[in-house]
């Protein structure tokens, strides 16, 4: 059990490392994982699991001749894939039990790029339905379960992977970010989660909320492994060396992202300010304020608009009829259906609204974000990826944040959805554990295309932070 344990503890670039020289076998490495995977069963993370065809994928690796150094550079690295990205053979549900059924014949862009980089399949991870919600309650399939505390939620929409994560069921998960469905488990769950700026990854093949916003991304346990995953899908650096502190100039944000931050949270993240600021990092006041309100006027009527159009398209892609009327009647979780609803009769968004905020409002927001670089300098802004942790599971619709009663929505997304309406390159790395005793997250955002100087300094900030925090439950699987 201490040698599972162990090969369970690898980041990707490790186990990868190991298996390209011959020092780990694929099949034994994806047998640890599958076990670890059985034993988290209760924690919700996997929809589809099929274990015959990963030992059968990893056999194939184990018998064939090694990679030429550098070829492959996710060799034999079992993924875990959100289950709103195309894996043919695996069905895609997108967390809805009406596509049950779908089992696309192709691979989505970034999924056939990772296996052409060596990566095998674990899985098909638990998400909210449709992508659309924050918290990771699936109420057709089950919640995802945070693994720092199971009665709390992982934080959504991409929750699964962050069970899966935490756990040490896998080193790498691609999700779906598209106003924080990435960060924002990543935040909960203590982390890594990068959100690539949009385009930079292939999108076609992922079940869409926005194609504005939408983009796929990485959790991880490290930044590094981020890294790796980025060079396997946009041909990034396949590594990175760390941005120095002394010197690098972070934007605090304090108008927007700064405020009403619940009082664990925003400790937490002062005491981690003073870290950088110790490590040489110069903290530069900015003022964002903009971005925020921006985010309010024109986010969702964006997002409202194009989702029916580009669900149609998905349903093309693969061949099937598309009924928007019966996709919403199907909907199982009282604070999916609400958004669905929105999208017919009276409370339709109108092309006119839409033209105005994808022509007008978002433009101003992308500009206040180069103005505010420009003008002060900075390589990332810096602030809380989520005002608060996690909430209960149930507590579906509203949360509490600094004493007051606010929608669970705007609460968890409220600082990581401007980067996604922007289309900016973000990442959340893990802060610790705040008072509460529970994960938080520090988000960095970067300019427009900045995605490998975010990473090279997300290494920098990550090495200056205390390490990320484990769950217990990962000790308890451990000793059995």
């Amino acid at each position: 059990m201490n040698q599972i344990h162990a090969l369970t503890d690898l980041s990707a670039r490790e186990a990868a490392a190991l298996m390209a020289r011959g020092e780990l076998h694929a099949t034994s490495y994806a047998q640890a994982l599958l076990e670890r995977a059985g034993a988290i069963a209760a924690f919700g993370a996997l929809l589809h699991l099929d274990p015959a065809a990963l030992h059968a994928a990893a056999a194939a690796l184990d018998a064939a001749p090694r990679p030429m150094p550098g070829t492959r550079p996710l060799y034999g690295v079992p993924l875990a894939f959100k289950d709103n990205i195309d894996v043919a053979g695996m069905p895609t549900t997108a967390g809805s039990p009406w596509m049950a059924g779908h089992r696309p014949r192709m691979h989505a862009g970034v999924t056939q790029r990772l296996l052409d980089a060596g990566a095998l399949v674990l899985g098909k991870t638990n998400l909210h339905e449709w992508s659309q919600g924050v918290t990771g309650h699936n109420h057709g399939f089950g919640p995802s379960r945070n693994p720092f505390d199971s009665t709390r939620i992982t934080g959504g929409s991409s929750g699964g992977n962050a069970a899966l994560l935490g756990l040490r069921a896998t080193p790498v998960a691609i999700g779906t970010d598209t106003g924080g469905s990435v960060r924002v488990p990543a935040a909960l769950c203590g982390l890594v989660g990068f959100r690539p700026t949009v385009r930079r990854w292939p999108d076609e093949g992922l079940v869409p909320i926005a194609p504005t916003f939408d983009t796929a991304g990485v959790m991880a346990r490290c930044v590094d492994d981020c890294v790796l995953i980025d060079h396997a899908v946009a041909a990034g650096p396949v590594r990175l060396a760390a941005t120095p502190l002394a010197g690098a100039r972070l934007g605090v944000p304090d108008a927007y992202f700064w405020e009403a931050v619940d009082p664990p949270v925003a400790e937490l993240a002062r005491e981690r300010l003073e870290l950088l600021r110790a490590a040489g990092a110069v903290l530069v006041p900015c003022d964002l304020a903009d971005a925020g309100a921006l985010f309010r006027q024109g986010s969702m009527t964006i997002s409202l608009y194009e989702i029916l159009p580009a669900l149609a398209g998905y349903f093309a892609r693969h061949g099937r009829p598309f009924d928007p009327r019966a996709l919403t009647d199907a909907v199982v979780s009282p604070d999916v259906r609400p958004l669905f609803e929105r999208l017919f009769g009276a409370t339709a968004i109108t092309p006119e609204a839409y033209a105005h905020a994808q022509h007008t409002l978002r433009p101003r927001m992308q500009a206040a974000y180069r103005e505010c670089f420009a003008r002060h300098d900075v390589a990332a802004l810096v602030f809380p990826t989520s005002p608060l942790t996690a909430a209960r599971i149930g507590q579906d619709m509203e949360v509490t944040l600094c004493g007051r009663p606010i929608p669970a929505f705007s609460a968890y997304i409220r600082n990581t959805g401007p980067a996604g309406m922007a289309g900016l390159p973000a990442l959340s790395l893990p802060m610790g554990l705040a008072a509460n005793g529970l994960p938080a997250g520090l988000e960095l955002t970067g300019a427009q295309g900045t995605d490998t100087k975010l990473l090279a300094l997300a290494l920098g900030i990550e090495a200056a932070l205390p390490k990320a925090p484990i769950a217990a439950a990962v000790q308890e699987l451990a000793n059995r």
